[in-house]
This record gives structure tokens, sequence and C-alpha cells, in this order.
């Protein structure tokens, strides 16, 4: 449940929270198969959005809305929309990788209770928000941290978050109504699931690997590492 402590007196996290934490973020799975039908409580659902809401925003300007889509035929047509979109994508590899990539399942639409569209107002603020004044972007970045938290959120609740990228952003701003200045920046399918895997689906399926941290990191300026 979201916590009802003053913010003012917000309390150092004991060692236990901590543990309890990066479980949940090292269990954190992007979910493709896995989905099951059952409905998520209203209550699970609002505490969920509830820390996504609480995501950091730049200028505090919070340019996220949530769109809860449950209808059956408006999923079919989002459906539709992935699936063409799908097909283009195949196109794009060759060879094996091609017939890999068709493999894949690679969301779960019609599979679960419940999809939802974080949606980033580009507009909100009015013309000048503080941080935005040279990285004009910075709205976006502030979206995909609500989508971070909702997604951290859902695997405490134990909901599975499976975020669908394959679909053109206009087709999806017509389905969805968006207004002009409205972005969809996260279209997520949400529900319980039979089993979190213990690794990245994709990785499972030997499509990409993890990179090691060691070869992220840089000293001072890019492609500069220290001993």
């Amino acid at each position: 449940m979201p916590s009802n402590q003053n913010d003012q007196k917000q309390q150092d996290i004991s060692p236990e929270a901590r543990e309890h934490f990066y479980d949940v973020l090292y269990g954190r799975r992007d979910v493709r198969g896995q989905f099951l039908t059952d409905p998520i409580p209203d209550t699970v659902l609002t505490n969920i959005l509830h820390a996504a809401h609480h995501a950091p925003s730049v200028g505090l300007s919070q340019p996220w809305n949530f769109i809860l889509i449950r209808d059956p035929k408006k999923r079919q047509q989002i459906y539709e929309a992935f699936v063409s979109a799908n097909d283009e994508a195949a196109l794009m590899f060759e060879g094996d990788r091609r017939n890999q990539y068709q493999a894949l399942k690679l969301q779960g639409i019609l599979d679960t209770p419940i999809n939802v569209c974080i949606t980033c107002d580009r507009k909100r603020g009015g013309p000048v928000v503080l941080g935005k004044t040279h990285q004009a972007e910075m709205d976006l970045y502030s979206t995909v941290c609500a989508v971070q938290n909702f997604w951290l959120a859902a695997r405490a609740e134990n909901v599975g978050v499976g975020w669908v990228s394959i679909i053109e952003k206009s087709t999806l701003s017509a389905l969805l109504n968006l207004p002009d200045g409205v972005v969809p920046v996260a279209y997520l399918c949400v529900g319980y699931v039979s089993e979190f895997l213990k690794k990245p689906e994709l990785e499972l399926a030997h499509w990409e690997k993890r990179a090691q941290l060691n070869d992220m990191i840089f000293t001072d300026a890019w492609g500069e590492t220290s001993a």
C-alpha cells in the first residue's frame, strides 16, 4: 500500500526493505507469454498507478496520463495495429534472424485483463517549464520514469507488465483519440502471470544477452576507462 508517512519526516530505509527493493528490481520482467486472464483488483491497480504518479518529473510538471483500456473491441483494433507493424518489422531482419523474430511472442494485448497506455502531454506546464529550457525532451524522460515506477510497483504486487513498442505511433494516437501535443510513450499489457522467468525472455530465446557492467562505465569522458 502507498505510505501515509509524512513526506517531511522520511526515515532511513531498513536493511530488510533495501533487500526487498532489490528483489523487486532484479525480479522485474518484460512479460510476453505467461499472462493469465484473472482480473486485477482495483486496490492493486490503484497502488500501481499511485506509484507511477509519484515518479520524478522535470519542473514537477507531471506530464503523464494513464489510459486504462479494457474494451475488447478497442484492444482488438490495437492488436491489429501491432500485427501490421510486426509484419513490417519482420522484413527488416534477414535469414535465420527473421525466422527467429517471427517465432517470438512480443505482446499480450488480448491476453490480459487490462492494457494501460502512458502518455506525455508535451504542453503541460506551459511554454516555459523549469528544467526544460535547454532540454525540451525532459518531459518524455520524466514520463519514462513513471513507466519504470509502474513496472516496479506492479512487480511488487506480483503483477506482470509487457511493453509493446511495435505499433505505429500515429495509429495508436488515433485509436486512443489523443489530442494534439499528447504522445503515447508506453503501451503496457498488465496482468497476473503463471510465472516470472528467471531471466529475460529474449535472453532465454538467445536473441541477446546482458552486457557486462564494466563495459558500460567510462571515467570523465566517453571511451576513457580508469585502472
